[in-house]
This record gives structure tokens, C-alpha cells and sequence, in this order.
């Protein structure tokens, strides 16, 4: 490699600092400029803020089980500004503690933060607005313009990691709704919260605002809320949701936002009828399209898929030297395939190599209440390319889940029939997103799905529901021999969960309790 190679990395979140860090591990002169703080999505307005929430609301939401355990004690009185606090804390934290910033310096790394915009001019310079103080210097080969022009940089090779944003609908009266980022700004607790759009981030928002006590209401204008997920998970949140007192509306479009004076109202259409609700505070998750609309990609020649940057299974973009990574593609829109697709864009960058892509196992977890994990293909997925056989341990038999008084959800194994080898695992419940992780890496290692019903979990625990799925797939398909597990308190056989029935016997099997 040319030591002298210079590469320019545009934007500072997971992606952009891994492709920053990877590029400059194998030799390269590299500047990462960044609009705002590196790390911002992630540690302020993202995940980290997000989850603390998520852990305050269910600490909350664990008083109503206190008399099942024999214990006795007022209710929690939420306090919205002090939780706010608290997850502003772990946010600085984790900037203070980690110090990305200084770490990418010490690594050699001319970073450039608090640029605002970025843009191209042409194919191998991009610009910056003059005026903001820590712009970095010109040390790893890249030009600055001085004084009061606009700053300047030229490279061999660019890549974009410039994130997303949360989207709004095009719809009157938009500028009402919040998204997750203003959870910051509120001071005072909603009691009646309406969130448009039922996938992830929507449901996260419900269960936060649920388990604080307010009254909440999803709208989703497809037939299934997280209709991403596999469709037994789509439905048993849905269940559990609406179990609560939650209130999910499903082919519902809402067409219009507008200020009342005891809230804010919400007009929607579902079907042929339409109708409306008030609600103290609206929050939109409909959607997080790439930020590329102040990159003047044109000028550079750059091709995309709507606001996406196009790109190839090497993170290539349509123009050879420029690489993208991370939620600017549209691909996964999750901080692990972000960091993943930041280094094997910087490496292909660097050393001209053309290693691909692979999204096959990637675990995420999501924090509703409960919480789900997923790995691999759903259901519908594998059964559409091949024989499956799926195992489903669900957690009202299994003592860990009994003993927490908490028995809502399972965890479900899909394998392929011939190969032996688990394409998919999905998990609703406590301590789901942990779970998952243990599939995933038993699908990155090659396990068969004998060698993963062999494995000796800790008893008792939720992660045992792994080795349970696993063995029911063995007996199905009749290998291993494996015996009913003493611990797993219910039988074997009968039909699916409630969204399946007997489709297609000849595609796919299934083993779990009835």
C-alpha cells in the first residue's frame, strides 16, 4: 500500500470513526471530518440516551409484580427531568470515559469536528464553510484553505458515512411531532402519547411511555406492527402490547397533525372510515433516510437510491474511488452493521481489495417491553428458499421466566431441514437481546443445530431456551436422540403460535409447546 494515500472520511458516527480507525491501521494518511461531535447519533440523541430510559421505565413497570414477590411499597412517581438527567449522564460519561475525539487524534487521525455541512465540488474535494475552531489542520496530506475561505480537502479516496436522520410525514401540521431526538427537551410527562409508526423505534417509544404510566396508542399504516420481524414476534408484541391496555392501531394512516387547545389532534384515515384522537404528544418514527441532502453528491458524480447512497457488495460507490458505510447505504440502519460496513469500506478502500459484504448474521435487539432479538432469516424467509424446521421453547414452560414472573414471549430456532444448519433465530422476552447473541455466534461458527442442542447452558436461565428450540428441532427431523428436557415444564407437539397455522406441511416443520 502507498503510504502516502489520503483518505478522506465524512462523518464521525460508528461507521465513520471504524473506517477512520481501519484506514489508518493499514498505513493511510487520514482526515475524518465530522458536521457536529463524533459519536452525536450514537452517545447523545441515540442508543445510549434511548436505553436509559428504557431501564428507568422498566423499574417502573417491575412495581406492579412487587406483591407477587411478597413485597409491599407505594408506587414509583416518575420523574421525567431527573430521568432525562440520568441518561445525560451516562452519555458524557461514555464521551468523557472513552474520549473518542483524543483517542482518533493519538491514532494519528486528523479529525475536523463542528464543520457543519460538508460538500463536493467535484469528484476528489470537498468543502466546508469557513468559521468554526476545530477544524483540525492539513497533516496526513490533506489541503486547507486558511483565513476566512471555506475549508478544502482532496483525496485518493472518500468514504461517506455522513448517518440518517429521523424522518416526518409529509403530511399538514408535521412540525407538531417530536422524534426520539427531542426526548431530550421534554420536561414534564405526557399523559396521552400517540406514536405514528409501529417499527422499531416506534414500539421502543410505546413501552418507554407505557411503562411510565401514560396512555399510548400506535399507529401503523401496514398490517403489523415491527412488520420487519418474523411474524410470530410481530404478533405476540402486539398481544402483549394490547394486553396492557395499550391501544395498536394497524392499517391506520394518519393524514393530519393540528394544535388544539386541550392537545394536539390527529385525523386518520383506516380503511374506508376516518376518524381522530388528542394527544398531549405526538412522536413520529416513520422512517430514517440517509443524510445526503447537503452533499451535492451530483457534483461528484455519486449515484442513489432515493437519499441511499448507491452502492456495490464491496461498498463501492458508481464512482470508483468514493466508498460509503453505515446508515447512508439504507442497508441494516444498526450501529453493529454500521461498524462492520466502516471496515470492510476502509479496507477495500486502502488496499484495493474487493472483500463483500455479508449481512447474513448480524443479531439486534430491540428495547420494548418486552424486548425482542433477532439473527438471520425470518420464518417466511427460509421457507421461501428451502425446507425448514423450526423449534420454538416458550418461556411460560421454562422455570427462569416462571420464577421472574415474567413468562411473556420464546425463543424460536429455524433451521434448514437438510443442512442441519440454523438460518434464523428470534426471541421475545426478558433478556431477548442477550439471547439472540448466543445464536448468532453459534451461526458464524458453522454449529449445526446437534451441536447447539449439545450445549450445556447455565440452569436456570432464559439463554436455556436456546438448547431446548434446538433439541425439539433434533427429535423432528430425528437426529441426536435427544430426550424431553426434565426442566421444560410443558410438552411437545400440537399446533404453532396463534399467527401460523398449518401452511404448507411440506415447506417447513415446527416442535414447541401447545
Amino acid at each position: 500500500m502507498d503510504s502516502d494515500l489520503r483518505v478522506v472520511v465524512v462523518g464521525g458516527g460508528p461507521a465513520g470513526i471504524t473506517a477512520a480507525l481501519q484506514a489508518r491501521e493499514l498505513g493511510a494518511q487520514v482526515t475524518l471530518l465530522e458536521a457536529g461531535h463524533v459519536g452525536d447519533s450514537t452517545l447523545n440523541r441515540g442508543p445510549a440516551p434511548v436505553r436509559t430510559l428504557a431501564r428507568a421505565a422498566r423499574l417502573a413497570r417491575d412495581w406492579s409484580s412487587w406483591a407477587e414477590f411478597g413485597l409491599a411499597g407505594p408506587p414509583p412517581v416518575p420523574d421525567l427531568p431527573a430521568m432525562i438527567a440520568n441518561s445525560e449522564r451516562v452519555a458524557r460519561h461514555a464521551r468523557e470515559k472513552r474520549d473518542v475525539p483524543g483517542y482518533l487524534r493519538q491514532q494519528g487521525i486528523n479529525l475536523a469536528e463542528d464543520l457543519g455541512p460538508v460538500r463536493f465540488t467535484d469528484p476528489v474535494t470537498l468543502t466546508a464553510r469557513a468559521g468554526n475552531s476545530s477544524a483540525g489542520n492539513s497533516s496526513a496530506g490533506v489541503s486547507r484553505a486558511s483565513g476566512h475561505a471555506d475549508r478544502t480537502w482532496t483525496a485518493d479516496r472518500i468514504i461517506l458515512a455522513v448517518g440518517g436522520h429521523a424522518a416526518r410525514l409529509p403530511i399538514p401540521g408535521a412540525e407538531l411531532a417530536l422524534t426520539y431526538e427531542d426526548l431530550p427537551g421534554l420536561e414534564t410527562l405526557p399523559q396521552r402519547v400517540a406514536v405514528i409508526g409501529g417499527a422499531d423505534t416506534g414500539c421502543q417509544l410505546a413501552s418507554i411511555f407505557d411503562d411510565l404510566g401514560a396512555a399510548v396508542t400506535v399507529y401503523e399504516a401496514g398490517a403489523t406492527i415491527i412488520p420487519a420481524a418474523d411474524a410470530d414476534v410481530s404478533a405476540e408484541l402486539c398481544r402483549a402490547f394490547r394486553a396492557r391496555d395499550m391501544t395498536v392501531a394497524t392499517d391506520t394512516i394518519v393524514t393530519a397533525l393540528s394544535q388544539q387547545h386541550d392537545g394536539i389532534r390527529l385525523d386518520y384515515r383506516a380503511g374506508e372510515s376516518a376518524g381522530s384522537s388528542v394527544a398531549d404528544a405526538v412522536f413520529m418514527a416513520v422512517g430514517w433516510p440517509a443524510s445526503t441532502a447537503t452533499l451535492d453528491l451530483r457534483a461528484a458524480g455519486v449515484a442513489v437510491t432515493g437519499p441511499a447512497v448507491t452502492v456495490d457488495d464491496c461498498l463501492r460507490t458508481s464512482v470508483p474511488h468514493i466508498f460509503a458505510a453505515g446508515d447512508v447505504t439504507g442497508h441494516g440502519m444498526l450501529v453493529q452493521t454500521a461498524r462492520m460496513e466502516g471496515r470492510i469500506a476502509a479496507k477495500n478502500a486502502v488496499l484495493g481489495t474487493a472483500d463483500v459484504i455479508s449481512y447474513d448474521v448480524i443479531p439486534s435487539g430491540s428495547f420494548t417491553d418486552p424486548e425482542y432479538g433477532r439473527v438471520g432469516l425470518t420464518e417466511a424467509a427460509a421457507a421461501a428458499s428451502t425446507e425448514v424446521v423450526v423449534g420454538i421453547a416458550r418461556y411460560s414452560e421454562l422455570l427462569r421466566p416462571v420464577a421472574d414472573g415474567r413468562t411473556d414471549g420464546f425463543c424460536k430456532l429455524i433451521a434448514d431441514r437438510r443442512s442441519h444448519r440454523l438460518v434464523g433465530a428470534h426471541v421475545l422476552g426478558e433478556y431477548s437481546a442477550e439471547t439472540v447473541q448466543t445464536v448468532a455466534a453459534c451461526m458464524a461458527a458453522g454449529l449445526t443445530v446437534e451441536h447447539v442442542a449439545e450445549l450445556q447452558f447455565a440452569f436456570p436461565t432464559f439463554t436455556e431456551g436456546v438448547s431446548i428450540a434446538a433439541q425439539m428441532i433434533c427429535r423432528d427431523i430425528g437426529i441426536g436422540r435427544f430426550p424431553q428436557v426434565w426442566s421444560y415444564l410443558g410438552a411437545e407437539g400440537g399446533k404453532g403460535l396463534s399467527s401460523h397455522g398449518s401452511d404448507n406441511p411440506a415447506r417447513r416443520g415446527r416442535a414447541q409447546a401447545p
